[in-house]
């Protein structure tokens, strides 16, 4: 029960209210993955820059399982296989982002597209997550059994061949 795994791997681009980027930004994760990704849209109104509820101003891909693994080994790469220690949280997730997705293996260069980044957001968990998310009984997880950022670092350090610095 105290085996770490990856949950799920976030890909998220943001693009504002500029909607041609936003269909470029589409268009990038689903040459990424192959999967078609989902707008995000604001809740807010922020008058100065322009924003209101409803409005996209994003899209995101969310992969599970084998899939998130093969992917995040991917990613990784494009990193050059070097994280921070400031991109784990407290809980055991990791972000980071990649300025360019030409540096991911396997992604050519669409000049449709043009150069743009993206952020990825990987959630860890152990065995017995399911208790915190079930709808009936809900309970809060033990601290001996939330994922600490130590225990992800080592985590991603030895199943992925990572240097954290």
């Amino acid at each position: 029960m105290k085996e770490i795994r990856v949950e799920k791997i976030t890909l998220n681009i943001g693009t504002g209210k500029d909607q041609t980027r936003l269909e470029k930004g589409m268009r990038l994760l689903k040459n990424i993955t192959g999967i078609n990704p989902v707008k995000t849209v604001t809740n807010k109104r922020i008058q100065e820059w322009g924003i209101r509820p409803g409005l996209p101003i994003g899209c995101k891909i969310t992969l599970r399982k084998k899939k998130a693994e093969q992917l995040l080994k991917r990613m990784i790469e494009a990193k050059g296989k070097k994280l921070s220690k400031n991109q784990f949280d407290n809980y055991g997730n990791l972000a980071f982002g990649i300025n360019e997705y030409i540096d991911i293996p396997e992604v050519k260069y669409d000049p449709e597209i043009g150069i743009m980044g993206l952020e990825i957001c990987i959630t860890l968990e152990r065995p017995g997550y399911r208790v915190k998310k079930r709808k009936i009984m809900k309970k809060r997880l033990p601290l001996k059994h939330q994922i600490r950022r130590e225990e992800a670092i080592e985590f991603i350090k030895k199943k992925f061949d990572v240097k954290v610095e």
